[in-house]
């Protein structure tokens, strides 16, 4: 079961800023289906922080990084 940290929604630049990637790296990723999958609220796109930090941590279990994208 997800924390309430975990269940924090994370703007496109929060996502960019955990991820160490330009904001528009984020937005390129979310357009092509590479990140989890992203919700609008009004005009922003946001992400749900437990779904981040399970995709970071299947990547890196997977050993992929984003270069063999």
């Amino acid at each position: 079961m997800a924390t309430a940290t975990e269940d924090r929604l994370l703007t496109t630049g929060e996502v960019a800023e955990r991820l160490r990637r330009s904001d528009s790296t984020v937005r390129y990723w979310h357009m092509t289906g590479f990140l989890p999958h992203g919700f609008k609220i009004g005009r922003r796109v946001m992400y749900r922080a437990s779904d981040i930090e399970s995709w970071i941590a299947e990547r890196k279990a997977a050993g992929q990084s984003d270069a063999a994208k």
